[in-house]
């Protein structure tokens, strides 16, 4: 997607253009450190519009987009067929643009000598199943996560077993108590480890992210890989996910303007330093001196 707007000032500030006003946007929690930064450089970049961000969790995110209660979403999924048929009947069309490719971390303790983890163990703790192993308490930011529901998806299951797996608030939370909690193996989203802010950066140190190997026959399941930006755009890491921005404005407003924002240069190149894969990675110009 192109960012097709010129930098004029002549207009309002409040003037509700693709440039200019005010949106309402909603990302998903584990997203929320990369998306601040978004933020911030899009206001610094297109200094006549204001961006109020906030985050929740996935099932929050649809509620409010299909009830109105907010135009603008970033989730690790696309609209499902059901909610589609929700503004179908509305005769409109939400624009959905993938702009990342997004890593969920898992983390332990660095007091644990363990450095690796399988995708076979994570989807035998979701399943209930005994590992025989010392790692053996999931932790998770909230019960109606994005985290939640992917791992859920990929281990087969519905619920979540009675044993093993628990849910707490945040991704902070989870970071929180990992660091004070060595038996534990947190799940995170990994633009939470990568640029930590103050509050974060003293669990953050106190944690190691570990190396997993997925399923047999896969790319993934070839060794074991951490969350980097190259295993990612080899498809080497297991935990790998789209990241989308659902604009269901019914009019051509600011935030069109922020998804083109995202999907562009600049957007791209935040993501890229938040450690999350760009859609299309942005063009690196070498200066070669005799």
């Amino acid at each position: 997607m192109t960012a097709f707007w010129s930098c004029d000032n002549t207009q309002p500030k409040r003037a509700q253009t693709i440039v200019s006003g005010k949106v309402k946007v909603i990302t998903d929690e584990t997203l929320l450190p990369v998306m601040e930064e978004q933020v911030a450089v899009f206001e610094h970049l297109y200094d006549r519009t204001e961006v109020d961000m906030t985050s929740a969790q996935e099932n929050q995110i649809i509620n409010k987009l299909l009830n109105g209660e907010v135009e603008v979403a970033v989730l690790t999924r696309q609209l499902t067929a059901r909610e589609n048929e929700f503004f179908k009947k509305r005769k409109f069309t939400p624009r959905v643009y993938r702009f990342a490719i997004d890593a969920v971390a898992v983390v332990v303790n660095k007091q644990v000598s363990d450095s690796v983890i399988t995708l076979d163990h994570l989807v035998k703790i979701m399943r209930g199943e005994e590992t025989g192993a010392a790692l053996n308490r999931l932790v998770f930011d909230n019960p109606n996560s994005s985290t939640v529901r992917f791992l859920k998806e990929i281990a087969g299951v519905d619920s979540l077993p009675p044993s093993g797996v628990y849910a707490l608030k945040s991704n902070l939370d989870v970071l929180k108590y990992v660091y004070e909690t060595p038996q534990s193996v947190g799940v995170v989203g990994v633009s939470w480890i990568v640029r930590p802010d103050n509050e974060t950066k003293k669990y953050v140190e106190g944690i190691k992210v570990l190396a997993i190997k997925g399923r047999d026959g896969e790319p993934a399941g070839s060794g074991y890989y951490k969350p980097s930006q190259s295993n990612l755009a080899d498809s080497l890491y297991a935990l790998a996910r789209p990241v989308y921005i659902i604009n269901a404005e019914p009019r051509k407003s600011l935030g069109m303007g922020f998804a083109a924002h995202l999907t562009g240069e600049s957007g791209q190149r935040v993501i890229l330093k938040a450690g999350l894969l760009p859609d299309s990675i942005p063009p690196r110009e070498l200066i070669i001196r005799e």
